[in-house]
């Protein structure tokens, strides 16, 4: 049956489930096909002999770097522990089969790629020296498999770049995305201005140090080869026209203003951008971008295109000349009109646009490819329009956000074609990335980030599995950690350790997700306890909670706001409350007992943009009252600010309200710090049925804001009333 597939892969009348066939699977992704015994089928020899019919010398070479062990070529078939061969028919290019009998390894592929696809399956199949039979028939399901790297915000080390190139590499991922300009530093040498690695590279920290570094063009023509030969495409990011602040830290006739400012020390979204409307600006990112494609031979250059707010375009004199003589409505055409001109000037150097899903704005560039980020529906936008698509939505591919809000089970679960499109549409959804953005990851972090939930989206994206079982393949990743020690990975938990239920009753139960667990917690900076259960005294409180597996901390130490107050539990009517984005928990999440943490992903925060929030709470009778507390996140760079004023309505029946209080909420006016505000209301004590809650939205971004005159978002926990 074996030989019959050689000359492809799976047959498409035959399902992926049904061809399936294997015992427990070791490998990380799975393969299409699979049919193995327990047997032994062959021992390595010490130096690896191998036969080449084929021309995979270089696969050959990296067979030996990543085993380790010598190589010999022989002359003949027979003398060989390891063959290559080349078919001539091969579905797609990184097809490969792999035979493991007792006369040794057989590798069958059409091309290098997939050549080197099935050494990367050996390479995990190899226990020792010993091989058990197996037949493998594989190919990938999507043809962009990727993981951004950002480099900008916390630079990494040539090494480090390298050596997460092998990572992508053993589990067959194809792409780096390598993100390489931002606000916070310039990462890329650029001959013709030296000024932005200069100045443009290194930030001044707010403890008064300064981080930074930079690429050298023989440091990059060094990754990118590095990546070549692993079968890696290496795709560059050059921010444009936001996300650009080192560049005009550099050379401040960059922006409209052509004032100088600093590089960014501030995580978030800033008003200076390219200014759209100065030739000289557009003659000076196509010069960086011409000696960019000197160093990067992909066929794709991203070159970003989200979160650039057009404040300084709506009062730039040049920009609005720009628009006027091009014929364009607005600030958003000219931003189209400005990544078009990129999409051409690409086009003329035998390269293609990609950008994020902003780039649908005001008009998508003919021939740019979209990368999904904010959900889906950027991807379908654009799947429907014909054009080729990556997907990476929040959701599941933001590996900067904690495992509270995306588990190693959430990426297994994702699914990079949207049901709405139909199978004409979805084949322009050519793969996905996962995204590791590094505001709050420096290099030693970014393992405990990444692994183990790259093994799901790997799996996803070369698999595709028509069915998930989440239980097997959490196997398959737990027998995957002695080899991720033994090459050095920290990685971090695959999932929170605990679940916490029952806050409604005043009190919580711990309840442990992983095996073998021990918990400690604390309130706040007491003394630590054992326990499972935590009985809360009225009024708000900060909890930690810390779990123990084989003597070591498991996962984070979960910071836990618990709250036990006469509302707990009660029945909420969301008048306005909370987008698809931020529901945090739904319905009952404002009296459920628990309330947000710094961490404004983690599921206990409702937040609406641009609208008022406003709940009706039932106490289900007449009670007495005298207080309440509403926790509100405030993070000015990320465009959420304070209500502007919290109104309180009470009701006897819930038809007729009467105000009673009003929470004067604290000015922003320049404020972009992360926090927490806990609006507080003490009165007189009075008797009712019915709280209302109105948040009253403090409108667009205001002058002074990076964003100005975007709507703003209001985040609010639980309504603590007592």
């Amino acid at each position: 049956m074996f030989a019959a597939l050689l000359v492809g892969c799976v047959p498409k009348e035959v399902s992926k489930n049904a061809m399936v066939k294997m015992a427990v699977p070791q490998l990380i992704p799975k393969p299409q096909f699979m049919e193995l015994s327990g047997q032994i089928a062959y021992v390595l020899s010490e130096e690896l002999t191998v036969f080449d019919d084929g021309g995979f010398e270089s696969e050959t070479e990296m067979l030996s770097a990543f085993i380790d062990r010598p190589i010999r070529k022989v002359e003949s078939p027979e003398e060989a522990d390891i063959r290559f061969q080349r078919s001539r028919w091969s579905r797609t290019p990184e097809a490969y089969l792999l035979n493991i009998d007792s006369s040794g390894v057989q590798i069958t592929a059409g091309s290098n790629h997939g050549a080197f696809n099935a050494v990367m399956t050996l390479v995990q199949w190899k226990k020792g020296d010993h091989l058990k039979h197996v037949a493998i028939n594989d190919e990938p399901s999507f043809r962009h498999r990727g993981m951004l790297l950002d480099c900008c915000r916390h630079f990494m080390e040539p090494e480090f770049v390298k050596r997460y190139i092998d990572l992508l590499a053993r589990y067959k991922m194809n792409v780096l995305h390598w993100h390489l300009t931002e606000d916070q530093g310039w990462r890329v040498e650029i001959d013709a201005y030296p000024k932005l690695t200069k100045v443009g590279a290194w930030r001044n920290e707010k403890d008064s140090s300064i981080h930074g570094g930079f690429y050298t063009k023989e440091e990059m023509r060094d990754i990118v080869a590095y990546a070549t030969a692993r079968h890696i495409k290496v795709i560059p990011e050059i921010e444009l026209p936001g996300h650009s602040s080192a560049a005009i830290a550099s050379y401040p006739w960059l922006s409209c203003t052509g004032e100088q400012i600093p590089v960014e020390n501030e995580w978030g979204v800033f008003k200076d951008i390219y200014c759209a409307g100065n030739d000289s600006t557009i003659a000076f990112l196509e010069t960086v971008l011409d000696e960019v494609l000197e160093i990067f031979p992909s066929d794709v250059i991203h070159i970003g295109g989200d979160e650039a707010p057009k404040t300084r375009w709506e009062q730039c004199e040049k920009c609005q000349r720009r628009i006027k003589k091009e014929g364009l409505h607005d600030e958003h055409e000219l931003q189209s009109w400005m990544i078009g001109h990129f999409a051409e000037f690409l086009d003329s150097r035998g390269r293609k646009l990609i950008g994020w899903d902003e780039i649908l704005e005001g008009g998508l560039p003919e021939g740019a490819m979209v990368q999904s980020w904010r959900g889906m529906e950027g991807g379908i936008t654009a799947a429907e329009m014909e054009r080729e698509v990556v997907m990476s939505p929040t959701s599941h591919a933001y590996f900067d956000y904690d495992v509270r809000s995306t588990d190693l089970e959430e990426v297994y679960s994702f699914d990079p074609i949207p049901e709405s499109l139909s199978a004409d549409q979805a084949k322009y959804i050519i793969g996905g990335e996962c995204n590791m953005w590094t505001e709050h990851a420096p290099q030693d972090q970014v393992d405990s980030k990444v692994f183990p939930r790259i093994l799901a989206m790997a799996e996803v994206l070369w698999t595709y599995p028509e069915e998930r079982n989440y239980q097997e393949f959490e196997h398959r990743v737990d027998r995957e950690y002695a080899a991720l020690d033994e090459l050095g990975v920290d990685y971090g938990a695959a999932t929170v350790p605990f679940e916490f239920a029952n806050a409604e009753l005043g009190k919580v139960s711990i309840v442990d997700r992983v095996d073998g667990l021990k918990v400690s917690w604390r309130v706040f900076e007491e003394a630590w306890q054992e326990g499972r259960e935590i009985i809360i005294p009225p009024g708000l409180h900060e909890y930690k909670v810390v779990g123990y597996k084989n003597g070591k901390v498991y996962g984070d130490t979960i910071e836990l706001n618990l709250a036990n107050h006469l509302a707990l539990g009660a029945p909420t009517k969301v008048i306005n409350g909370f987008s698809d984005w931020y529901t945090g928990g739904g319905d009952k999440a404002m009296t459920d007992g628990f309330s947000g943490s710094f961490d404004f992903r983690d599921r206990h925060w409702q937040a609406e943009q641009g609208v008022d929030m406003i709940y009706e709470i039932d106490l289900g009778e007449s009670k007495s009252i005298s207080s309440v507390q509403i926790p509100v996140y405030i993070y000015g760079n990320a465009w959420i600010f304070s209500p502007e004023y919290i109104d309180l309505w009470s009701s006897d029946n819930g038809l007729n309200w009467e105000k009673f209080a009003r929470i004067d909420m604290p000015s922003m006016s320049g404020d972009v710090e992360q926090r927490i505000v806990v609006a507080v209301k003490d009165w007189d004590e009075f008797t009712t049925r019915y709280v209302k809650v109105e948040a009253k939205n403090p409108g667009p971004c205001p002058d002074w804001h990076d964003a100005a005159g975007q709507p703003s978002w209001v985040f609010m926990s639980e309504i603590v009333i007592n």
